[in-house]
């Protein structure tokens, strides 16, 4: 594809980066300067870099050897690099999929980094406090507690999405809906494997192995079948004037997946920390699709509730995580049986883990028209691998990043 291009990590570091830093400094100056950055030296075979913010600037610069006063250094193959430039893949991609190598520093300062990085190379200016104001129709500011319905102003509903980058929508589908789609879930479960490429699975305290999510859930489910043809869900495409419409990028078959979110998993991906939907990589190519949740069970802050950074997806910031000190609200949204959440792929998003009772869930996705052919598939082996590692969970801690 021809967005994608072959990148020589000398040629990069020596001669574009050097040039695009005093093109295009000032898109992320200000960003570095809040951030604090701190040297960073990229080793990519036997040659070094180091990249530094000095006097409100960004510089690279060739070394023999890493200095040993530099704190993060990061070593990185010619295929890492252009997966970074390329966009493909994040440092959230690397360490979720096992080839991070930091051998000094931590993640957060190569975060931080990479902020600067895409500034530079997408001429998009990094986020700094205050540069996202969350405003209504009429310029006052937005009401992010606010929840609508079906028959609410569609105006309305549109423009807060476009603001907040999310949308609580009640009462859209019936209680008797969600009791026949929650028997079709425990109805379909024995159809499900570990290992069987459609399905997640993660371990609980007590030692047993759950299902966590059903892929092509549309396949076993006629209740949800049904709901897929449904004006009340064909409709949320409307709510904005891009094409959106429903599937998944790249034409996955897996149009619904059906999620349990079990109380107490030690191991396995069930309880996502924060995170844009874009975090493993490919931002550039898949945003701005947009993901539905129907809540089959309802959720507050004790059973698995949803969390979002209201206007985070028109914030470059770290694409995973929540750095401490970023300045966007932090909101929760707890939807009631049949209330549907609606949050574009690049808001910054978390899942809490459900302490009192388990949490029951569907998400689809309204995606962007595209004549091309999904970009992600290029790097499918990647992302499939970081899903099969299926980590230990992460704290859930708002602004946690792990060692």
């Amino acid at each position: 594809m021809e967005d994608v291009r072959a990148v020589e990590p000398e040629a990069f570091f020596d001669e574009e980066l050097p040039r695009l830093m005093a093109e295009r400094g000032a898109l992320a100056a200000g960003a570095a300067a809040e951030m604090g950055l701190q040297p960073l030296a990229v080793v990519v075979d036997d040659r070094t870099w180091i990249l530094a913010f000095e006097d409100g600037r960004c510089t690279v610069e060739p070394v023999a050897a890493p200095d040993p006063a530099t704190k993060t250094v990061v070593l990185l193959d010619a295929e890492q690099v252009a997966d970074l430039v390329n966009d493909l893949r994040t440092p959230i991609g690397f360490l979720t999929g096992g080839d991070l190598v930091l051998p000094a520093g931590r993640l957060e300062a190569l975060l931080d980094w990479w902020v600067v990085l895409r500034a530079l190379l997408d001429g998009r200016p990094a986020h700094t406090a205050g540069s996202v104001e969350l405003r209504d129709r009429d310029g006052q500011p937005l009401d992010l507690a606010r929840s609508f319905a079906l028959d609410d102003d569609h105006d309305e509903a549109a423009h807060f999405l476009a603001e907040a980058g999310f949308l609580h929508l009640r009462g859209v589908f019936t209680r008797t809906e969600m009791a026949r789609i929650s028997s079709e879930m425990d109805d379909a479960a024995a159809g499900y494997a570990p290992g069987d490429g459609r399905s997640w699975w993660a371990r609980t305290h007590d030692g047993q192995d759950r299902l966590v999510r059903m892929q092509r859930f549309q396949d076993v489910s006629p209740t949800t079948a049904g709901l897929l043809a449904d004006a009340r869900l064909r409709g949320l495409a409307d709510l904005t004037d891009d094409g959106h419409r429903p599937g998944k990028p790249g034409g996955n078959p897996s149009l619904v997946e059906a999620l349990v979110k079990p109380i107490g998993v030690v191991e396995g991906i069930s309880d996502v920390p924060w995170h844009k939907d874009c975090s493993l990589g490919s931002h550039s190519y898949r945003c701005c699709s947009l993901t539905v949740g129907i809540s089959v069970t309802g959720a507050d802050a004790t059973s698995g509730q949803l969390g979002v950074v209201a206007g985070s997806h028109r914030a470059l910031t770290w694409p995973g995580f929540v750095r401490r000190g970023l300045d966007p609200p932090q909101l929760e949204l707890p939807p009631g049986t049949g209330d549907v959440t609606i949050h574009c792929s690049c808001t910054l998003h978390m899942s809490h883990p459900p302490v009192t009772r388990e949490r029951r869930v569907l998400y689809t996705d309204l995606t962007l028209p595209t004549d091309e052919p999904d970009v992600a598939s290029l790097n499918e082996g990647k992302l499939r691998r970081i899903r099969d590692a299926a980590p230990t969970t992460v704290s859930q801690r708002p602004g946690h990043v792990p060692a």
